[in-house]
């Protein structure tokens, strides 16, 4: 009988190719099944099995996507296995407040935390982001906008309404205490050290731009604006995009 289905197979290529397609879909599964989890990248965080599905489904191909459906399960993921991201439904009991927000991100702070819900008024979006979330979007986002969501955090853009970024920008600036280091000739000195095409870069990103937008402005390529923000980042000693539109905003460039 083997013989007899290996001559078949000799002579029916499109069996033998069946054949061969079935063993690899077979093999693929079974190391699907049996690798190991080395790191979460996302989280997915909804009380609403529904929602949490739509979301994992748009972000098909993302690796290592968990779905939390309670809240104290998202705050001992968020311990154990630092996600680089989380998408949080603000349904979720006990964590629908800017305060509980504050409190996620103190578990992990490198997580960049971004915030879905129904529509919500300027403010209440303005406390989130002073909260630590680096972005706001609808629980109905379409789902090729929410992968374009979580790359941009994962590369440490905020996705904030180009509208908020003046008003966010002042309340922080209001929290600053006088006589900070970012008074406003200390500020313009350490500016100086930016080339002319570097200052072009952190003008744009002071007034809300992202890197594709920035990219296509100055036509350059998005790998390149990345190169000069690694570089800005560098020479004024900050960390992120909203750290630089604050120093633009004291200096009065932003």
């Amino acid at each position: 009988m083997a013989r007899l289905l290996l001559s078949n197979l000799a002579t029916q290529p499109a069996a033998r190719m069946a054949v061969h397609r079935l063993y690899r879909t077979y093999a693929q599964l079974r190391h699907r099944i049996t690798r190991p989890y080395e790191h979460v990248v996302i989280i997915i965080a909804s009380p609403c099995h529904d929602v949490g599905f739509r979301w994992e489904r748009a972000l098909r191909g993302f690796a290592a996507i968990q779905l939390c459906t309670q809240a104290d399960a998202l705050r001992a993921r968020m311990l154990t296995d630092r996600p680089q991201s989380v998408l949080l439904d603000l349904d979720l009991p006990g964590l629908g407040t800017p305060k509980a927000v504050t409190q996620l991100r103190n578990l992990s702070p490198a997580t960049a935390i971004v915030a879905l819900s129904d529509q919500i008024s300027d403010t209440e979006e303005l406390e989130l982001f002073k909260a630590g979330v680096r972005g706001c979007c609808r629980r109905d986002i379409d789902p090729e906008l929410l992968k374009r969501v979580v790359v941009a955090v994962q590369i440490g853009e905020l996705w904030i309404r180009r509208s908020l970024m003046p008003r966010l920008l002042d309340e922080l600036g209001m929290r600053l205490p006088a006589g900070a280091a970012f008074e406003k000739r200390a500020v313009v000195g350490r500016l100086v050290c930016l080339t002319l095409r570097e200052h072009q870069i952190a003008a744009l990103v002071g007034g809300g731009g992202t890197n594709k937008q920035i990219a296509r402005q100055l036509d350059i390529s998005e790998r390149t604006v990345k190169a000069h923000l690694t570089e800005i980042f560098r020479k004024l000693g900050i960390s992120d995009r909203l750290k630089l539109a604050l120093l633009l905003a004291q200096s009065g460039i932003a």
